[in-house]
């Protein structure tokens, strides 16, 4: 019997029900073992987590990927039971449990810096919730009772052989080197048989090698466990790598749910398809089925279902662009501008006409180097854009005067009245950046910027939770505070109506 085997055995090993008691069905791995139901999380009036729901089927190798702030974590941690939902229910096998305390859910979490007890060997850290678990027992005058002390060797053993330390249980944790440490937190947290392994970024703190090597670790303890591993990361490759699906967050709402695959070669949008790996991503209008225009040229494509001339994004993966020495043998003819050899490929940045184009090939052409590039029709991935225009509720507040976003903004109001609710329309370039924060009419952070071609696409985040989206020459650094400003002959109002707000 392999020690997978003996692990699983031990694991499920538990007194027989009594007699009376008809026996439990036995779960389907294809269920969904957690519902997550209208989840909304708001932090000192800002939402973090916005209406989001989501369904993990039991034994699947989650992964929550996103950029610093989107809510992952917190996510993770309504699960666990260490944060309490604003709005929503999560549920784990069909049970609601926002009311249960983490100690009573079938969850165990591993954390970043580990949490290990520095005065506790390696055997007594890994024990230490056996310690407290009871478990039923029939026999027993209360019907349950605490796991014996050979009952938690043979545990506590068997975990550590699972993770390669079966000769460090004598061990203090604190001579440990971080990817052994990290092995007793997982130890720890899978050796009391949660039905849920909950990891938060637990491969961060470890050095470039080692980081690689518990992936390819994290993923056999899974596949030879077989329970449920929810697993967040900002790390692209690493949820590539190890994950059966992946969530894609943004802004506390989910963008795109796929497997790893269909991430990476057909992003929902132009967030998914800049985040997930490098991208050529630029503005196109879709001009019939199967013909795509951008940079002033019409090429070929296998996307169809969109409007006549509907403006789209269009993406198209360094890999995917063939390049040829000289001019006039593809679609667009460049200029090397940089190269940079990168292990297995070189990686050029060329200069098409006013797009800087990202390219990968096994070939170098130097810097300076007039090159062709040609692209096939199924390398054009064609993607709805996100927004086409800000869209926000204000109120006229005075002639040519309307406050939105917590700012007051000088905009025609002709046809409106003082104290009218207004629907806002802001098109992405009446939208202006300011470097000094004070010069604008409101405050905000950068939170994304995509190159989209001719301009950057810039995202902001407002300190009153609104979006900005602008269209603009000027490149922005993420975090960056900036003041909004805007063009308001640009700006158009329409009167407000709840009921059709709601509708829409």
């Amino acid at each position: 019997m392999s020690i997978f085997d003996k692990i699983k055995k031990i694991f499920t090993k538990e007194p027989a029900p009594a007699p009376e008691k008809p026996a439990a069905p036995t779960p389907k791995k294809g269920e969904n073992i957690i519902e997550i139901k209208g989840i909304t999380k708001v932090f000192d009036g800002v939402t973090v987590l916005d209406n989001l729901s989501l369904g993990i089927k039991r034994g699947q190798f989650v992964t929550l990927l996103g950029p610093s702030g989107c809510g992952k974590t917190t996510l993770l941690r309504l699960i666990a039971g260490f944060e309490t939902p604003t709005e929503g229910e999560i549920f784990i096998e069909g049970v609601p449990i926002t009311g249960i305390p983490p100690y009573k859910r079938p969850v165990n979490t591993v954390f970043q810096k580990y949490a290990l007890f520095p005065h506790l060997n390696v055997f007594k850290n890994v024990a230490f919730g056996l310690k407290l678990k009871t478990i039923k027992d029939p026999t027993a005058k209360k019907g349950e009772r605490k796991y014996t002390k050979a009952e938690i060797a043979e545990k506590v053993n068997l975990a550590l052989k699972l993770v390669g330390l079966e000769d460090y249980g004598h061990r203090d944790v604190n001579s440990l080197s971080g990817g052994q440490q990290q092995r007793v937190a997982i130890a720890r947290a899978i050796v009391c048989e949660p039905k849920v392994l909950l990891l938060d970024e637990p491969l961060g703190a470890l050095d470039l090698k080692m980081r690689k090597e518990m992936q390819i670790e994290l993923k056999k303890m899974h596949e030879n466990l077989g329970i449920t591993f929810i697993f967040v990361t900002h790390d692209q490759e690493e949820a590539l790598t190890m994950s059966d699906m992946i969530v894609v967050l943004n802004d506390g709402v989910i963008q795109q749910i796929d497997r790893p695959k269909k991430i990476y070669d057909e992003p929902k949008n132009a967030f998914v398809a800049d985040f997930i790996g490098e991208s050529n991503i630029l503005s196109g209008v879709m001009e019939k089925d199967f013909v795509i225009s951008f940079l002033g040229k019409s090429l070929p494509c296998v996307d169809k279902g969109f409007e006549k001339n509907e403006k789209v994004d269009v993406v198209i993966r360094p890999e995917d662009i063939k390049i040829t020495d000289g001019a006039g043998n593809g679609h667009f003819d460049g200029q090397v501008l940089t190269s940079v050899f990168k292990g297995t490929y070189y990686e050029m940045i060329v200069l098409a006409g006013e797009y800087e184009f990202t390219v990968q090939s096994q070939v170098e052409f130097r810097p300076g180097s007039t090159v062709s590039l040609e692209i096939v029709p199924d390398s054009i991935h064609i993607m709805k854009k996100i927004l086409t225009i800000n869209k926000y509720i204000g109120k006229v507040t005075g002639e040519n005067a309307v406050t939105f976003c917590n700012g007051e903004f000088s905009i025609p109001t002709a046809g409106f009245e003082v104290g009218d609710d207004v629907v806002v329309y802001v098109p992405f370039d009446a939208v202006e950046l300011t470097d000094d924060e004070e010069d604008g009419v409101i405050g905000a952070a950068v939170t994304q910027s995509l190159y989209k071609g001719t301009y950057y696409q810039v995202q902001v985040y407002t300190d009153t939770d609104e979006d900005f989206y602008i269209d603009t020459a000027d490149e922005w650094d993420m975090d960056d505070r900036v003041g909004v400003k805007i063009d308001g002959a640009k700006v158009r109002l329409e009167k407000y109506d709840p009921q059709e707000e709601e509708a829409e």
